[in-house]
Protein backbone atom coordinates (compact mmCIF):
# COMPACT_ATOMS: atom_id res chain seq x y z
CA UNK A 1 0.00 0.00 0.00
CA UNK A 2 1.31 3.21 -0.76
CA UNK A 3 -0.26 6.96 1.15
CA UNK A 4 0.04 10.52 -0.17
CA UNK A 5 -1.64 12.12 2.76
CA UNK A 6 -0.85 10.06 6.05
CA UNK A 7 -1.10 11.97 9.08
CA UNK A 8 0.98 11.50 12.45
CA UNK A 9 1.24 13.13 15.93
CA UNK A 10 3.41 13.53 18.34
CA UNK A 11 4.23 15.41 21.72
CA UNK A 12 7.19 17.97 22.01
CA UNK A 13 8.71 20.30 24.36
CA UNK A 14 10.28 21.49 21.54
CA UNK A 15 10.35 25.00 19.64
CA UNK A 16 10.60 24.98 15.81
CA UNK A 17 8.72 26.45 13.09
CA UNK A 18 6.58 24.64 10.50
CA UNK A 19 9.51 24.87 7.74
CA UNK A 20 11.95 23.43 10.23
CA UNK A 21 10.35 20.66 11.51
CA UNK A 22 9.45 19.63 7.80
CA UNK A 23 13.08 20.28 6.66
CA UNK A 24 14.99 18.53 9.99
CA UNK A 25 12.70 15.50 10.08
CA UNK A 26 13.25 14.74 6.03
CA UNK A 27 17.25 14.67 6.55
CA UNK A 28 16.19 11.30 8.53
CA UNK A 29 13.63 10.07 7.08
CA UNK A 30 14.16 6.97 4.42
CA UNK A 31 13.78 7.96 0.61
CA UNK A 32 10.65 6.37 0.33
CA UNK A 33 8.91 9.02 3.06
CA UNK A 34 8.74 12.61 3.23
CA UNK A 35 7.22 14.89 5.10
CA UNK A 36 4.90 17.32 3.57
CA UNK A 37 3.73 19.94 6.37
CA UNK A 38 4.19 20.12 10.23
CA UNK A 39 2.13 22.83 12.33
CA UNK A 40 0.79 22.64 15.76
CA UNK A 41 -2.36 21.11 17.21
CA UNK A 42 -4.39 21.78 20.22
CA UNK A 43 -4.11 18.98 23.04
CA UNK A 44 -6.50 16.01 22.64
CA UNK A 45 -5.56 15.88 18.74
CA UNK A 46 -5.06 12.16 17.50
CA UNK A 47 -4.58 11.65 14.06
CA UNK A 48 -6.68 8.21 13.74
CA UNK A 49 -9.23 8.92 16.43
CA UNK A 50 -10.49 12.09 15.44
CA UNK A 51 -10.39 11.92 11.98
CA UNK A 52 -13.84 11.90 10.29
CA UNK A 53 -13.44 10.73 6.89
CA UNK A 54 -10.70 8.69 5.08
CA UNK A 55 -10.46 8.40 1.08
CA UNK A 56 -8.82 5.83 -0.43
CA UNK A 57 -7.82 5.39 -4.08
CA UNK A 58 -6.95 2.43 -5.96
CA UNK A 59 -5.22 2.26 -9.58
CA UNK A 60 -5.59 -0.54 -12.00
CA UNK A 61 -3.13 -0.76 -15.40
CA UNK A 62 -6.42 -2.34 -17.56
CA UNK A 63 -3.76 -3.32 -20.80
CA UNK A 64 -2.88 -6.26 -22.68
CA UNK A 65 0.98 -5.84 -21.40
CA UNK A 66 2.10 -4.78 -18.18
CA UNK A 67 4.21 -1.89 -17.03
CA UNK A 68 7.82 -2.07 -15.63
CA UNK A 69 7.83 1.45 -13.91
CA UNK A 70 4.15 1.07 -12.74
CA UNK A 71 4.79 -3.08 -11.28
CA UNK A 72 4.44 -1.63 -7.35
CA UNK A 73 2.38 1.19 -8.10
CA UNK A 74 -0.91 0.03 -10.15
CA UNK A 75 -2.52 -3.49 -10.10
CA UNK A 76 -1.70 -4.62 -13.50
CA UNK A 77 -5.01 -6.73 -15.50
CA UNK A 78 -4.96 -7.62 -18.75
CA UNK A 79 -8.44 -8.54 -19.87
CA UNK A 80 -10.86 -5.98 -20.46
CA UNK A 81 -12.69 -4.10 -17.45
CA UNK A 82 -15.76 -2.59 -17.62
CA UNK A 83 -15.67 0.79 -15.57
CA UNK A 84 -19.47 1.57 -15.83
CA UNK A 85 -20.76 -1.69 -14.78
CA UNK A 86 -18.21 -1.49 -11.50
CA UNK A 87 -19.29 1.79 -10.61
CA UNK A 88 -22.61 0.94 -10.79
CA UNK A 89 -21.92 -2.33 -8.90
CA UNK A 90 -20.00 -0.07 -6.39
CA UNK A 91 -23.02 1.92 -5.25
CA UNK A 92 -24.67 -1.02 -3.79
CA UNK A 93 -21.81 -0.50 -0.71
CA UNK A 94 -23.05 3.31 -0.08
CA UNK A 95 -24.57 3.91 3.10
CA UNK A 96 -24.25 2.44 6.93
CA UNK A 97 -23.69 -1.37 6.65
CA UNK A 98 -22.01 -4.66 8.13
CA UNK A 99 -19.15 -4.83 6.20
CA UNK A 100 -17.89 -8.47 7.11
CA UNK A 101 -18.03 -9.84 3.41
CA UNK A 102 -15.09 -7.40 2.85
CA UNK A 103 -13.30 -8.16 6.05
CA UNK A 104 -10.13 -10.63 6.33
CA UNK A 105 -9.49 -12.86 8.70
CA UNK A 106 -6.77 -11.12 10.30
CA UNK A 107 -9.07 -8.72 11.19
CA UNK A 108 -9.27 -7.42 14.87
CA UNK A 109 -12.08 -5.12 14.73
CA UNK A 110 -14.40 -5.17 17.17
CA UNK A 111 -17.82 -4.12 14.88
CA UNK A 112 -18.02 -4.71 11.39
CA UNK A 113 -20.32 -1.70 10.96
CA UNK A 114 -18.81 1.25 8.80
CA UNK A 115 -20.23 3.99 6.91
CA UNK A 116 -19.34 4.41 3.29
CA UNK A 117 -19.93 7.96 1.63
CA UNK A 118 -19.05 7.76 -1.68
CA UNK A 119 -17.74 5.64 -4.63
CA UNK A 120 -16.64 6.04 -7.64
CA UNK A 121 -14.98 3.95 -10.55
CA UNK A 122 -13.70 5.98 -13.49
CA UNK A 123 -11.37 4.65 -16.20
CA UNK A 124 -8.60 7.24 -17.85
CA UNK A 125 -7.08 6.31 -20.42
CA UNK A 126 -5.26 2.54 -19.90
CA UNK A 127 -6.10 3.18 -15.88
CA UNK A 128 -8.79 2.63 -14.34
CA UNK A 129 -9.68 4.29 -10.40
CA UNK A 130 -11.29 3.60 -7.38
CA UNK A 131 -11.99 6.72 -5.07
CA UNK A 132 -13.99 5.60 -1.87
CA UNK A 133 -14.69 7.93 0.89
CA UNK A 134 -15.83 6.14 4.50
CA UNK A 135 -15.54 7.21 7.96
CA UNK A 136 -13.20 3.52 8.79
CA UNK A 137 -12.64 0.65 7.43
CA UNK A 138 -11.80 -3.04 8.00
CA UNK A 139 -8.58 -4.91 7.44
CA UNK A 140 -7.79 -5.06 3.97
CA UNK A 141 -11.88 -3.78 3.10
CA UNK A 142 -10.54 -1.68 0.31
CA UNK A 143 -8.78 -4.58 -1.43
CA UNK A 144 -11.81 -6.99 -1.23
CA UNK A 145 -14.47 -4.78 -2.40
CA UNK A 146 -12.26 -4.00 -5.34
CA UNK A 147 -11.53 -8.07 -5.67
CA UNK A 148 -15.26 -8.32 -5.61
CA UNK A 149 -16.40 -5.42 -8.42
CA UNK A 150 -13.61 -7.61 -10.57
CA UNK A 151 -16.20 -10.76 -10.10
CA UNK A 152 -19.09 -9.22 -10.49
CA UNK A 153 -18.64 -6.35 -13.57
CA UNK A 154 -19.68 -9.19 -16.45
CA UNK A 155 -23.07 -10.29 -13.95
CA UNK A 156 -26.59 -9.15 -15.76
CA UNK A 157 -27.04 -6.74 -13.45
CA UNK A 158 -23.73 -6.05 -11.24
CA UNK A 159 -25.09 -3.99 -8.41
CA UNK A 160 -27.61 -6.48 -7.89
CA UNK A 161 -24.59 -8.75 -7.26
CA UNK A 162 -22.88 -6.78 -5.22
CA UNK A 163 -25.60 -6.45 -2.90
CA UNK A 164 -25.97 -9.78 -2.13
CA UNK A 165 -22.94 -10.64 -1.13
CA UNK A 166 -22.88 -7.05 1.12
CA UNK A 167 -26.23 -8.55 2.20
CA UNK A 168 -24.51 -12.24 3.27
CA UNK A 169 -21.66 -11.13 5.07
CA UNK A 170 -19.79 -13.95 4.08
CA UNK A 171 -16.55 -13.38 2.99
CA UNK A 172 -16.17 -16.67 0.98
CA UNK A 173 -18.55 -14.99 -1.57
CA UNK A 174 -16.62 -11.75 -2.21
CA UNK A 175 -13.96 -11.61 -4.92
CA UNK A 176 -10.16 -12.30 -4.27
CA UNK A 177 -7.94 -9.66 -2.32
CA UNK A 178 -6.26 -7.44 -5.00
CA UNK A 179 -3.15 -6.85 -4.80
CA UNK A 180 -1.82 -4.24 -2.51
CA UNK A 181 0.21 -2.59 -5.49
CA UNK A 182 -2.71 -0.41 -6.30
CA UNK A 183 -3.91 0.76 -3.11
CA UNK A 184 -3.59 4.61 -1.86
CA UNK A 185 -4.55 6.32 1.58
CA UNK A 186 -4.96 9.43 -0.84
CA UNK A 187 -6.62 11.74 2.02
CA UNK A 188 -7.61 11.95 5.69
CA UNK A 189 -9.89 14.66 6.89
CA UNK A 190 -10.58 16.36 10.34
CA UNK A 191 -12.96 18.92 12.27
CA UNK A 192 -11.79 22.45 10.63
CA UNK A 193 -10.76 23.31 14.51
CA UNK A 194 -7.84 21.88 13.92
CA UNK A 195 -6.37 23.36 10.75
CA UNK A 196 -5.08 20.24 9.61
CA UNK A 197 -4.82 21.14 5.75
CA UNK A 198 -6.91 19.04 3.28
CA UNK A 199 -4.36 19.48 0.30
CA UNK A 200 -3.23 15.92 -1.06
CA UNK A 201 -0.09 17.70 -1.28
CA UNK A 202 0.42 18.92 1.87
CA UNK A 203 -0.64 16.34 4.28
CA UNK A 204 1.35 14.34 6.53
CA UNK A 205 3.92 11.76 4.95
CA UNK A 206 3.75 11.29 1.29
Amino acid sequence: MHATGQVIHFDTNAIRTPRAWVLGTNTKLPPNIALQWAGEVSLGFHARHKAIRRIYRYCILNRSARSALQRTRAAWIHRPLDAAAMHAAAQALIGEHDYSAFRSVQCQSETTVRRVERIEVRREGDYLWLEIAANAYLHHMVRNIVGTLLAVQHEADPAAAMARVLAGGNRRFAGATAPAAGLYLWRVEYPPVYGIPASVALIGLN
